[in-house]
């Protein structure tokens, strides 16, 4: 396993991710679109989701595919997002077609980042035009840390962020994923600045300071953020040819990454939410080994992913939590 050329969800062909954020709101909003249509399953841990059109990506469900995934800040506001990439989505032409109409689908999950210090006194709800604008910036590259749905994103100690990774199997196979950390739990050990998510870690992506330990086995930390106030958010994708449950089995096995990465994680606070989608560019090299294998590339991806959403943070003026670089 090895990270793809950008080191980005897009190493996986055919998928785009684009940003857009409002400093003075702190928040921001990420949009994940493919050049068609794409499968995806979901799973949930957290016990405060916040989601739009993700009962449709059951694997009993009728809806095949998905035009664009939507990782959006605002908390509950921000789920209206998902209206501006409808809309932008539209008025490219694409969605379901029914008679002369296009309906664009557009699932979406949130995080909570009210209380970040931006200004929220608006008299009209910003995301729809944060998601409009972040689908016309999509394309293969984006930036890591206070970015996106990364803006305005706090952990339990550190500035939280946007991250991303990718890995490359020796069977051909990509798997990427994205995050939004703004987790109740740590992404550091102790008082250190080591990830947890070090033993994964690729090519020093986020500052190759291991996991020396170590720790106290029976450490029980208290919460730095108040019911509902958390939330780390996901996408995993891959290229092998996985359909809706297959995607529902990798979605649920890449929440290990985040609890191996985010300690503790799938608190009745956080809503963690994990995202699967497929381009189905590639037929499984092996039908009953490769979703083995993918399922355990996906949680080392997202793990690595959470580390390099923190380490990529950036400070800026207002902050209430330090930037990992800084600290």
């Amino acid at each position: 396993m090895r990270p793809g050329p950008r080191n980005l969800i897009t190493d996986v062909p055919g998928l785009r991710v684009g940003n857009a954020r409002d400093d003075a709101l702190r928040s921001g909003a990420t949009v994940l679109l493919c050049e068609t249509p794409f499968a995806c399953g979901f799973n949930v841990m957290g016990g405060a989701p916040g989601t739009r059109e993700t009962e449709l990506l059951a694997p009993d469900k009728l809806v095949g595919g998905v035009d664009a995934l939507v990782l959006s800040g605002g908390s509950a506001f921000g789920l209206a997002a998902c209206d501006g990439v409808s809309d932008g989505l539209r008025a490219m032409g694409r969605g379901f077609q029914i008679g002369p109409v296009r309906v664009p689908i557009v699932p979406g999950a949130i995080v909570f980042d009210l209380l970040n210090g931006g200004d929220k006194d608006w008299d009209a709800n910003p995301y729809p035009a944060l998601g409009r604008a972040a689908l016309a910036a999509a394309g293969a590259d984006f930036a890591l840390g206070s970015e996106g749905a990364g803006t305005g994103a706090l952990t339990h100690r550190w500035k939280g962020g946007l991250g991303s990774a990718s890995a490359m199997l020796e069977d051909g196979i990509t798997v990427g994923a994205l995050v939004v950390v703004n987790a109740l739990g740590s992404v550091t050990a102790g008082e250190t600045r080591q990830f947890w998510a070090a033993p994964w870690e690729l090519a020093g992506e986020f500052g190759g300071l291991g996991l020396s330990g170590p720790y106290p086995a029976g450490d029980e930390p208290n919460p730095a953020k108040r019911l509902g106030e958390a939330t780390t958010i996901a996408i995993v994708a891959t290229d092998a040819a996985l359909d809706k449950a297959g995607l529902t089995r990798l979605a649920t096995a890449a929440q290990d990454g985040m609890a191996r990465a985010i300690v503790p994680s799938h608190t009745p606070f956080d809503g963690d939410l994990v995202f699967a989608v497929s381009t189905g560019a590639k037929p499984l090299p092996d039908p009953a080994l490769t979703p083995f294998r993918l399922g355990h590339a996906a949680a080392c991806t997202l793990a690595r992913a959470i580390a390099r959403g923190i380490h990529a943070a950036s400070p800026r003026p207002g902050d209430l939590q330090p930037c990992w670089r800084e600290g």
